[in-house]
């Protein structure tokens, strides 16, 4: 416990100087207002606002993308409950009773809750990390090349079995990311794989082009082919605290969404999007009047913005004690790290605690400001949902391409991210979830490297994934978990979920 105090009092008074707080900020703030605009989402904006990291100071850099992050969870409510388009894929549920609540006149305490529940869930999600992240970390240094080589494999597994679409095409998606992720120089040899002749592949496919392309751009072409109208109810939301039956209503609901996200939030493949909807399932399961959901019930609310937003928060948990990210937004913020010359994995932890617990204090921190942001200035919220999309969609790609451009000063990265737009939007139409693609993408080389040392040191015998305890469990575990996740008994389920968040 003594430990655990000191680690968070080196991680305050990091995260307290003037220019992280600020950077904290401005993290929660364009999260919020992310969020809050229909169709752009966590993933694209920390895409889109990747390059401006650079210049950053690396715990700078992190707890602004972090607050990007959770941010969004916030401000993705307000979408759901007030216009039924949610903001990031994670608000789907909330669309469910927390529109219904505002068609009734009381979008206020389904804002109200939203808020306080996700509060709540950060903060109790922050200890999470902060007590288990160091069990992790110490785990996690006993592994070598064939455990985590094995790792990376039940990740990727995990991630394609559990997110939107036919496995078979994430699974595919997968190979291609990994795929993208040796074009470049050969580590070993310093042979040029895959460039086709381009100069400028020779370090390999920009990442921040990848995921502005594939997240930003695609989303953009996306939204103006969309013909959904936003309907905006109640556009002056009045009487916005609760009363005393929609408090005790809520806070079984928050509590046990809190736990279902802190748990699910560390698997890979989206445990916020999961999280939430395990946590409608269980309130609608455990409520003695379950017909009330889905005709404006509170605890429909409470349960799944607390499980989102504390899954967002546990899902860093891999990342910094595992160096995997479970899910695309974690994977850009690793990649981000990996930029500032900080390597994900158990040494983060042991080797610059101070940038660890800095972004485990700001937790709380970025917490506090959301709720201060979210409930006096949900009337900037509300009148930002009028904004019409064509006057925002000329000001996103303008300054993605500034931001692409200004990384390399190079050209090539900016046809670069007009190629995977392409690609993003017709991976989009053919039902192909890019996601599995930039987790292979930023998977791609750890994993080639894990196996080649594993490979040399035991001088080429395969059979060394095996022999080793924990890489033939892992290894077991994904090869259960295809079998499985194919079998027409749980694909139908996992259909009927799907829809369900459709």
């Amino acid at each position: 416990m003594m430990d655990l105090l000191q680690n968070l009092t080196l991680g305050f008074s990091v995260a307290l100087t003037p220019i992280n707080l600020l950077y904290c900020l401005v993290g929660v703030t364009l999260g919020t207002f992310i969020g809050v605009l229909p169709g752009v989402g966590p993933l694209a904006g920390v895409a889109m606002l990747l390059p401006t990291t650079y210049v950053l100071p690396p715990a700078a850099a992190v707890i602004m993308l972090a607050g990007i992050f959770y941010g969004a969870q916030y401000g993705g409510s307000t979408t759901s409950i007030l216009v039924n388009m949610p903001g990031d894929a994670s608000a789907v549920v909330t669309c469910i009773d927390g529109h219904e609540m505002a068609r009734q006149g009381r979008a206020g305490p389904a804002l109200a809750i939203s808020a306080i529940g996700s509060f709540f869930a950060g903060c109790v999600a922050t200890v999470v990390i902060a007590v288990f992240a160091p069990l992790l970390t110490e785990i996690a240094l006993k592994f070598g090349p064939t455990e985590y080589f094995a790792l990376v494999t039940l990740g990727l597994v995990t991630a394609s079995t559990l997110s939107h679409g036919s496995i078979v095409n994430a699974l595919a998606m997968v190979a291609v990311g990994l795929l993208l992720g040796i074009v470049g120089t050969d580590v070993q040899t310093s042979t040029l794989r895959f460039t086709f002749g381009f100069p400028d592949l020779g370090d390999g496919v920009n990442l921040v082009a990848v995921a502005i392309g594939l997240f930003g751009f695609s989303h953009v072409i996306a939204n103006l082919d969309s013909t959904n109208p936003r309907e905006l109810h109640q556009s002056e939301v009045k009487r916005l605290m609760p009363s005393k039956a929609d408090l005790k209503a809520s806070w079984k609901p928050i509590i046990r969404g809190t736990g279902i996200g802190s748990l699910l939030g560390v698997l890979p493949g989206g445990g916020a999007v999961l999280g939430s909807f395990v946590s409608y399932m269980v309130e609608k399961r455990v409520s003695r009047t379950p017909e009330r959901f889905g005709h404006g019930a509170i605890e429909g609310v409470a349960g799944p913005e607390s499980a989102n937003n504390a899954a967002s928060q546990t899902s860093f948990i891999p990342l910094l004690t595992l160096g995997i990210p479970p899910n695309p937004v974690i994977a850009l913020i690793g990649g981000a790290m990996m930029i500032q010359g900080i390597a994900p994995g158990p040494e983060v932890i042991t080797r610059q605690p101070e940038f660890f617990w800095a972004i485990v204090a700001s937790m709380w921190l970025g917490n506090m400001m959301l709720l201060v942001l979210n409930l006096p200035l949900i009337g900037i919220w509300v009148r930002m949902l009028r904004i019409p999309y064509g006057f925002l969609y000329p000001a996103i790609v303008l300054f993605s391409c500034i931001g692409i451009y200004s990384v390399n000063n190079s050209a090539f990265d900016v046809m670069t991210a007009a190629v995977f737009s392409l690609l993003g939007y017709a991976f989009l139409k053919l039902d192909c979830p890019p996601g599995p693609l930039l987790l292979g993408f930023v998977l791609g080389p750890m994993m080639e490297e894990n196996l080649r040392r594993a490979m040399l040191l035991s001088h080429g015998d395969p059979t060394v994934f095996f022999r080793r305890p924990i890489s033939a469990v892992l290894l077991l575990a994904a090869a259960t978990l295809v079998i499985v996740a194919v079998a027409p008994s749980i694909r139908r389920k996992r259909q009927e979920v799907f829809v369900d968040l459709d």
